[in-house]
């Protein structure tokens, strides 16, 4: 079969690497397929152009598109499925993945004229959908686990949901078929200018289930860290790769686990950069410092609320005592911490809202600009079933096409406040934080200033913006 893989344009400059099509494309290329990559994200092509490249490359008998579901994506999903279908040679199979899609396939089967929504890790599905397309039976999609597709009545019809594939069988993404000399240069936190960055997966999956979180494919399923020391490997000998972004939801799932990441990294030859996401609840000093000893320079925390009832209504299983001794442990260890923080989940108050900017501008570094959005109850997560059993948002079409319009203005409000109430304390908070960032950054070009002339420092390069 001859498969198009589309990567949409995120609209940034630099885009970060499109992983999980990168593994679905390796597992059609081993299963013998022609597997070609449309990449908007790099050239910024506008959505209808889609729709010559099908005819003049084509035919296709696949084009594969996946989303997260945030506004952005959605609204590029819509462009881009309008150019599919447009297209005068339009593949026989339309197929959608990721989050968004695989909540409320059915919504979007409609929505977008797809054929196919593949529900959860698309590797086993795709390949299976490639080998059906040219079977002229009439329920061979029934056949595939894990998808949704429309019947000729227009009904909804779901396979059964397919059984997760053990890690460690999953072939590495098809870096060969990418533009890694454009991806490596997107930008992360602590990274030097002449750092190349990729993300790779150490594990899939989080052991938490936190309300506001939708997730494909339930559990944690870690993959062997000598395999993942050979794909980094390989990434540094062929492109040059110096700092490894670990893509995995929670790569501090345990303590644990990360001795066994960190046993694996210091038993190489070779040495890189990392950052990860990781959970305050299991930063010590003694795991912390060997995570340092071995390269990390960033962990991404989701710290959410500074207020213990809203962690636990949250189900986010930590206390703001952890907070506080994880944060400063890891600062103590020379890691920048990100600290994310959400609000307006059910019941929280603005006095949450300003312990939270309260603890930022205590603890926030100068690596990231972070500042507070409002929750957004995304569709298959237990806040967006909370929201439209207390009628406060009508199904998934009232949040897509009216409701979530920008992942930083309100998409439901959950609490007592006002919405106006609630933009005007957002207002006045991130005008604090961001006032914050920028004296932080200034207070450092001023040392910078002064060492240059009153230091002779020679290592100065110029006041540049990048």
């Amino acid at each position: 079969m001859k498969i198009l893989m589309v990567i949409y344009d995120n609209g940034s400059k630099i885009h970060a690497f499109p992983q999980g099509s990168a593994y679905i494309a390796e597992a059609l290329v081993n299963a013998g397929h022609k597997v070609d990559i449309y990449n908007q994200d790099v050239h910024h092509w506008p959505d209808e152009f889609l729709s010559n490249y099908i005819d003049l490359e084509g035919p296709y008998d696949i084009v594969g598109l996946g989303v997260i579901g945030g506004y952005w994506q959605y609204q590029r999903l819509l462009g881009l499925s309008k150019a599919i279908n447009g297209a005068c040679n339009r593949p026989t199979l339309f197929v959608l993945g990721g989050h968004g899609p695989a909540a409320e396939p059915e919504y979007f089967l409609k929505r977008t004229g797809a054929d196919v929504v593949v529900r959860g890790e698309g590797e086993e599905a795709m390949v299976e959908l490639a080998r059906g397309v040219d079977d002229l039976r009439s329920t061979w999609l029934a056949d595939v686990d894990g998808i949704s597709y429309l019947d000729s009545d227009g009904k909804i019809c779901h396979t059964k949901n397919r059984c997760p594939s053990q890690v460690d069988d999953i072939s590495w993404p098809a870096y060969q078929l990418f533009p890694i000399e454009y991806y490596r240069l997107f930008g992360v936190p602590n990274a030097s200018k002449t750092d190349f960055v990729m993300p790779v997966a150490s594990a899939r999956g989080c052991i938490f289930n936190c309300n506001f979180c939708y997730r494909m494919v339930p559990g944690y399923r870690p993959r062997d860290m000598e395999d993942v020391c050979d794909e980094i490997e390989y990434l540094m000998d062929e492109y040059g790769i110096t700092y490894i972004d670990f893509s995995d939801e929670l790569l501090m799932s345990s303590e644990r686990r990360v001795d066994e990441v960190c046993s694996e990294i210091e038993a190489q030859p070779f040495k890189f950069k990392w950052r990860c996401n990781g959970r305050l609840n299991f930063a010590t000093p003694r795991i912390l410092k060997r995570m340092k000893d071995c390269g990390c320079l960033f962990i991404n925390y989701g710290i959410e609320s500074f207020n213990d009832e809203v962690l636990e209504r949250m189900g986010k299983h930590l206390t703001t005592k952890q907070i506080v001794s994880g944060t400063e442990a890891t600062l103590a260890a020379g890691i920048s911490p990100g600290l994310n923080v959400i609000f307006g989940n059910i019941g929280e108050t603005a006095q949450n809202l300003w312990n939270s900017v309260e603890f930022l501008l205590k603890y926030a570094d100068t690596s990231q600009l972070r500042t507070i959005r409002p929750v957004t109850p995304y569709p298959g997560s237990e806040l967006f079933d909370y929201a439209v059993s207390n009628g406060l948002l009508d199904g998934v079409e009232d949040f897509y096409e009216r409701r979530h319009t920008n992942s930083d203005l309100l998409t439901v409000n959950f609490t007592n406040m006002s919405d106006n109430e609630v933009y005007q304390q957002l207002a006045a908070a991130n005008s604090m934080l961001l006032n914050a960032h920028h004296e932080r950054i200034k207070g450092s070009i001023g040392k910078q200033l002064s060492d240059l002339y009153y230091k002779r420092d020679a290592s100065f390069r110029g006041f540049r913006q990048t």
